[in-house]
């Protein structure tokens, strides 16, 4: 039975990712492609690996905690330690991006109070220049 390998470029159009960011993974110990020559080939697991990067990566992961998530699976005899890892991990991430949602909505707050009050403004002098002016008569 052949085992589905891919080089370096059906990878990147896959995943649209560029080779060089699939080179950094690889010196970053996340990939392990073999080699053939010059050239490297990718696995299943590699395959398998680069999605759960982008995954962790778009999840606002660090590549440490990623790099971490493989060692406790590669090392573990059940996925227990990683799992507990990976939701501890989520639920600092969901926090840091809970308090920077409530962050922003501060900041939006105060950016409609300033609005609403410079179009306050904005309307006054408005109407003040609208005015006609006053004619002395003496």
């Amino acid at each position: 039975m052949e085992q589905q390998t891919y080089t370096i470029s059906e990878l990147a159009r896959e995943f649209d990712v560029t080779a060089r960011a699939i080179r950094f993974y690889e010196d970053e110990g996340l990939l392990a492609p073999r080699r053939e020559g010059s050239r490297r080939i990718y696995s299943k697991r590699d395959y398998v690996r680069l999605k759960l990067v982008l995954r962790g990566k778009r999840l606002g992961l660090s590549l440490a905690q990623v790099r971490e998530m493989f060692d406790l699976y590669d090392s573990a005899k059940d996925e227990r330690p990683q799992l507990v890892r990976f939701l501890a991990a989520l639920e600092a991430r969901r926090e840091q991006l809970e308090r920077q949602r409530a962050e922003i909505d501060e900041e939006l707050a105060e950016i409609r109070a300033f609005e609403l009050q410079s179009k306050k403004l904005l309307g006054e002098r408005g109407r003040r220049a609208a005015r006609p002016a006053k004619i002395e008569t003496s």
